[in-house]
């Protein structure tokens, strides 16, 4: 039997603090291109390289697969149509300092608007814990509309998304915040699907909880009793804590997908990561978007 013929890539998009690379697999499951992918941390970086390095062999041959965002000129990046991220959240989380942009990790998000307004994409599609809303009384986030809106001229849409709407057994809510160059475009947000998947698919086995933990960045290893654990469960009747197997299926990351890092390592960058599944349903919703405003125009 022939193989099938590979589906034509119309849109490219970049990917952005892009951390294991969840908006990747999102927008190539939806028929883009990556071009060009920014990520610093080195860990990060090895587990990207070694899951993706096939699926876009040009970023890497090509030398578009970079560390440090603020030391590109936006006029070097290749032409795209989307660029996404999610551009570090430690400083708006409840679980950090909540410096915002007095924090250096903060003013990322005007990186972003410079790539915006030097390369003018036709959509953008940004991802964030959801205290950005209401971080210094919402100044941040009006601050971070106002930019888009006023300054670059894009729509600007945005709503909390829970990872169990789209799939996944862990509610992690997340700003996920998208728009358009053409401000005619109506953007429809995904409908939630049914959450058919539970811990006990997780852990094959029988789980105590249905719907788990959030995955965080630190604190593993708490006692199943402590308030502040979210790595360990009752499985079978017995204590277990969540590993990368169980962690990747979680974050709706694909059976296949491989770690050459440490558990530890791994567990962190998961922490770190998006969940696969939301960000699919809306990259897809995206890309139906602009094929529909592109064929019509």
């Amino acid at each position: 039997m022939k193989n099938k013929p590979k589906t034509k890539k119309t849109y490219k998009f970049i990917d952005l603090f892009a951390g294991i690379g969840g908006f990747h697999l999102a927008f190539d499951d939806a028929g883009a291109e990556c071009v060009f992918v920014s990520e610093w941390d080195e860990p990060a970086r090895k587990t990207y390289k070694a899951n993706f390095e096939k699926k876009s062999p040009k970023v890497f041959k090509e030398n578009k697969f970079v560390g440090d965002i603020t030391k590109v000129n936006p006029k070097d990046i290749p032409d795209f149509d989307i660029i996404c991220g999610g551009f570090p959240c430690q400083p708006f989380s409840q679980s950090g300092f909540k410096k915002g942009f007095k924090d250096d990790r903060g003013n990322l998000f005007f990186h972003i608007a410079d790539i915006i307004k030097e390369k003018q994409p036709k959509a953008f599609f940004l991802e964030n814990v959801r205290h950005l809303l209401n971080h210094d009384d919402g100044k941040t986030f009006a601050t971070i509309k106002k930019t888009i809106e006023k300054d670059l001229g894009y729509s600007f849409f945005h709503k909390i998304v829970k990872a169990s709407d789209f799939g996944v057994p862990q509610h992690r809510p997340r700003l996920f915040m998208v728009g358009f160059k053409d401000k005619n475009i109506n953007f429809e947000f995904p409908e939630p699907i049914k959450l058919e998947k539970t811990m006990d698919d997780i852990f094959k086995g029988k789980c105590e909880k249905k719907i788990g933990y959030t995955l965080r960045v630190g604190g593993r290893g708490s006692r199943i009793d402590d308030r502040h654990n979210w790595d360990s469960y009752m499985v079978n009747g017995k204590v277990k804590r969540l590993m990368p197997t169980e962690g990747k299926r979680m974050m709706g990351f694909p059976e296949n997908y491989i770690f050459p890092v440490t558990d530890a390592q791994a567990m962190k960058q998961l922490g770190n990561a998006v969940a696969v599944p939301a960000i699919t349903a809306y990259a897809k919703q995206i890309i139906k978007t602009l094929k529909k405003y592109d064929k019509g125009k």
